[in-house]
């Protein structure tokens, strides 16, 4: 195992969570210092390593984030959203970068946040991808030169197991088209299409989501007029790539002060 920073993984049995594992057990700029898992899981207790079907790895899965974190300089989190504020609460106790890529936050939910950021650095991002994030920048230069003559859909597809939509990525794209309009996305947004719904609005952002397979993320923003379109679109087809960001965000964060941050600000955008 390298040196570097110490990293704990939070939902260490989920998809991400071993993705993650795996990377930081193989990187040499991180240290894998700890596994967490809900208490009652049947991974607690059992070195990670084996739990995932390999060789041990020395890090024992434990159900006490509290005690994980106190050896951390971060923590890396793709959970839920209830979950990942209850870590983010004892992630600024220990001071450690909290790298949250979980989806489906409530604006309630983050705001709850905001105690967290005021003694630890937090990243928060929707998706971790280096693609995704050039994709939002693009996104809101479009939408700045466009105006609402340009309809706006953004379509995304997931997986069958994905619990969320739409996608916390295609929620990231729609804010960003919606600040290039000088708009708030709360007011524009339109997330669901059932029945006789008569004309488009004229500004709206529409979104669709598509879930089957396993689709590791595709994501489209269409500008649609009369006579052409526009089409941004970015295909995920290895998770690999937001768990690279998320290391690299976790990397990111040790020198940094205090407060919320995005995967723009650690990609330098």
């Amino acid at each position: 195992m390298g040196e570097g920073p110490g990293i704990v993984v939070t939902g260490a049995s989920g998809r991400m969570g071993q993705m993650l594992v795996r990377l930081i057990a193989a990187s040499d700029r991180a240290r894998l210092v700890g596994c967490v898992e809900r208490p009652g899981h049947g991974w607690v207790g059992r070195d990670i390593g084996a739990a995932m079907g390999g060789a041990d790895l020395g890090v024992t899965v434990t159900d006490d984030a509290l005690d994980a974190f106190a050896k951390a300089q971060a923590v890396v989190d793709f959970t839920s959203p209830e979950a990942s504020l209850g870590f983010a609460a004892l992630a600024a106790q220990a001071r450690a970068v909290h790298v949250i890529g979980t989806t489906g936050f409530t604006p309630e939910q983050i705001a709850r946040l905001e105690p967290a950021a005021r003694h630890a650095v937090i990243v928060r991002a929707g998706n971790m991808s280096l693609g995704v994030n050039l994709l939002v920048q693009l996104t809101r230069k479009v939408a700045e030169a466009l105006d609402a003559d340009f309809d706006v859909e953004i379509v995304e597809a997931h997986h069958r197991m994905k619990v969320d939509a739409p996608s916390g990525t295609a929620l990231m794209l729609g804010e960003a088209a919606a600040a290039g309009r000088g708009v708030s996305l709360a007011e524009v947004s339109d997330r669901g299409r059932d029945g006789i719904t008569g004309a488009r609005t004229r500004g709206h952002i529409g979104f669709s989501s598509i879930r089957g397979g396993d689709v590791v993320g595709e994501h489209d923003v269409i500008f649609a007029a009369d006579g052409e379109r526009i089409v941004l679109r970015h295909i995920a087809t290895d998770r690999a790539v937001f768990a690279r960001g998320a290391l690299k965000a976790a990397l990111w964060g040790q020198d940094k002060q205090p407060g919320q941050y995005s995967m723009l600000d650690v990609l330098g955008m």
